[in-house]
């Protein structure tokens, strides 16, 4: 079924499953409580949609994933490192089944320090946006961490210090996967960091990688259950908050981010903005933009979220305001790009093609792997090269993409 819609857009994949599923354009409509001439709009790509929380009534009343909607397959480039397997190897490592095989592993024991100094490298590369290394490199990663929690068991320093790597070595995959659009093996890496934190027993990484497995909720479109979990981790947190430390606040604050993001997506706005005030809160008492286990949190990240929760609410005008005077060069590579991406969604939406273009290209310039391979900024190309007489600089940033449909010869 996936091959035969990768090349169509979001509304041609509605009409697609909507005659699929023998609905009509005004039984369908109906079902998500907007008018026939909506959909048509929609299906026509007269009327753009990139809201989730629209797109998430869209699949539960054709009874798809969300990623059947907004997802297409990532070819990944092939790094100038040796090997060249990606997302399938790494699929692969996380569905390995040894952890739970009874009798001891005889391979050469796993060196913490050594898997500690490559998880630090590999977020480093996530946060750079060398996605392509970070995917060739991961695989390995999740299999040494997955060897030293057999190997060092959970009865011991090193047996707990090997579950909490192999929890952050988890989270890692699940950001990246989430990145990628890879929603249902971000799930898997996620309820694995997550049984992994639990056994460490650390409450940082269990507030962590409940932060992990709410964004792999985010990314297959429950976001219900999502704002429910962030809330339960934060409550588990709170009563620590006292006396917590840098580490403590920003897995605390970055909680309340998600739990705002997964809340605008149900466009609620009273426990968006509710969210969003604690985490706030929390940033001001952390006193300046900080990335304590790789939270990038702090004042200008609750920033960018609030940017990223007014697109879920409609309010344009206020994404485009507050995004476009937001200064990130401060924060790594990823936020600054992720807001960057935003930021051009707002202008798209606001009509101003030529001042989200302008974004992605200076994005491209510094991070040409994530604005490639982000959901978001694929679906933002293939819109903006869909209207009438597209800008060369947008038919070529297409192509270099990778977005189908994309003619390299087309002036």
């Amino acid at each position: 079924m996936r091959g035969m819609i990768d090349g169509m857009t979001i509304g041609e994949r509605i009409a697609f499953y909507r005659r699929r599923r023998g609905l009509t354009q005004s039984i369908l409509s109906g079902l998500v409580g907007r008018t026939e001439d909506w959909l048509r709009k929609v299906e026509r790509d007269v009327l753009p949609l990139d809201r989730l929380s629209v797109l998430r009534r869209l699949a539960f009343a054709l009874d798809i994933n969300l990623g059947d909607l907004i997802s297409e397959p990532v070819l990944m480039d092939w790094s100038e490192e040796p090997g060249r397997r990606t997302l399938p190897a790494l699929r692969v490592a996380l569905m390995d089944h040894r952890q739970f095989l009874s009798q001891p592993c005889t391979d050469e024991p796993v060196r913490l320090a050594s898997l500690a100094r490559d998880i630090a490298e590999q977020w480093s590369d996530y946060q750079n946006s060398r996605y392509t290394r970070l995917t060739q490199r991961l695989p390995l990663l999740i299999t040494d961490a997955q060897a030293a929690c057999q190997q060092y068991g959970a009865g011991s320093d090193d047996g707990l210090r090997a579950h909490e790597l192999a929890a952050s070595a988890h989270h890692l995959a699940t950001a990246l996967l989430t990145k990628l659009g890879e929603a249902e093996l971000a799930a898997i890496a996620a309820a694995k960091g997550l049984t992994a934190a639990n056994t460490s027993g650390s409450p940082l990484m269990i507030g962590s990688l409940y932060r992990s497995v709410a964004h792999a909720l985010l990314s297959i479109g429950d976001f219900k259950q999502s704002a429910a979990l962030t809330r339960a981790a934060a409550d588990y947190l709170q009563s620590d908050l006292g006396t917590a430390s840098p580490e403590y606040l920003s897995v605390y604050g970055m909680l309340h981010l998600v739990g705002a993001v997964a809340s605008s997506r149900m466009e609620d706005r009273t426990d968006t903005n509710t969210f969003l005030a604690e985490a706030d809160h929390t940033a001001t008492r952390l006193g300046q933009d900080a990335n304590y286990l790789w939270t990038a949190f702090g004042p200008t990240n609750v920033a960018i979220h609030r940017v990223a929760a007014a697109m879920e609410l409609g309010d344009i005008q206020v994404a485009v305001d507050l995004g476009s005077r937001l200064d990130t060069d401060a924060l790594p590579t990823e936020r600054r790009v992720r807001h960057a991406i935003e930021t051009a969604r707002a202008y798209v939406r606001w009509n101003k093609i030529d001042d989200a273009l302008a974004l992605l290209l200076s994005a491209e310039q510094y991070a040409p792997e994530q604005v490639r391979y982000h959901r978001l900024s694929r679906i933002l190309v293939h819109e903006v090269i869909r209207l009438p007489r597209p800008t060369p600089h947008a038919v070529q940033l297409a192509y270099r993409m990778g977005v189908h449909g994309t003619d390299p010869q087309q002036p």
